[in-house]
This record gives C-alpha cells, sequence and structure tokens, in this order.
C-alpha cells in the first residue's frame, strides 16, 4: 500500500525551482522600486517649483518657508521625499540676489547619488 504525499525529493526540486524564480524577479522588483522613487521625486521638485513660480508672479515675492505655500494655497501639502520619505528634508535655495530668508528653487535633501550618478540633491 503506497501512502499519499510528495517525497523530500520532490518538495526540493519545488523549492530550487521557487528560489530560482525568485533569483530572477527580486532584482527586477527592486529596480521597478527605485525608478518609482525617483520619477516620484522628479514629479515633487518640478509641482513645487512651479509652485514656487506661481507665488512668485502672484505675490512679487518669494516665500519664506514652505508652509506660506501650503497656507496660501499653492500647494495642498508638502510633499514626502519619496528617497527619504520625511516632509522635513527638503532644501530651500536662495535667489541669486542672496537673499537667503526666502526660498527661491528646493532641492531633495535625500544622501546618495541616483543611477545615472548624480546626487540626488543636485535635482
Amino acid at each position: 500500500m503506497r501512502s499519499c504525499g510528495f517525497t523530500v525529493i520532490e518538495l526540493l526540486v519545488v523549492l530550487a525551482a521557487m528560489a530560482l524564480l525568485l533569483s530572477i524577479a527580486a532584482p527586477r522588483y527592486v529596480d521597478y522600486l527605485d525608478n518609482a522613487r525617483i520619477v516620484a521625486l522628479k514629479q515633487d521638485l518640478f509641482q513645487m517649483r512651479e509652485a514656487l513660480d506661481k507665488f512668485h508672479a502672484d505675490q512679487g515675492r518669494y516665500p519664506k518657508t514652505l508652509e506660506e505655500l501650503v497656507e496660501r494655497r499653492y500647494l495642498r501639502a508638502i510633499p514626502e521625499d519619496p528617497v527619504t520619505q520625511r516632509t522635513d528634508t527638503w532644501l530651500p535655495v536662495a535667489p541669486k540676489n542672496g537673499d537667503t530668508a526666502v526660498i527661491a528653487d528646493i532641492r531633495s535633501g535625500a544622501p546618495g547619488m541616483a543611477r545615472d550618478g548624480t546626487a540626488y540633491a543636485s535635482w
């Protein structure tokens, strides 16, 4: 009489096949996540820069803080930096005239480099 079930060899073959498939899929998934973060970061920077430009066009001056953009409804909320996953890591950039009390541009405060070799903070 033969019992129902799988042998240890059969189970090992199935586990080896699953491990092989995961070793192929996992790096692609990680690459996909990295690309998604980069695209989201670029989109957030574009939106905040557009809000800064609109604020300057409407008010005739640059905002003193990012919160001022939210208070005046140029942004709904300060976006989360997708790389650092925080809202307080954005780096304000002063205008070329040297007035450090206002924000004319914004950069990511994320440490590290993107895949293309440029620093996140240089975008």
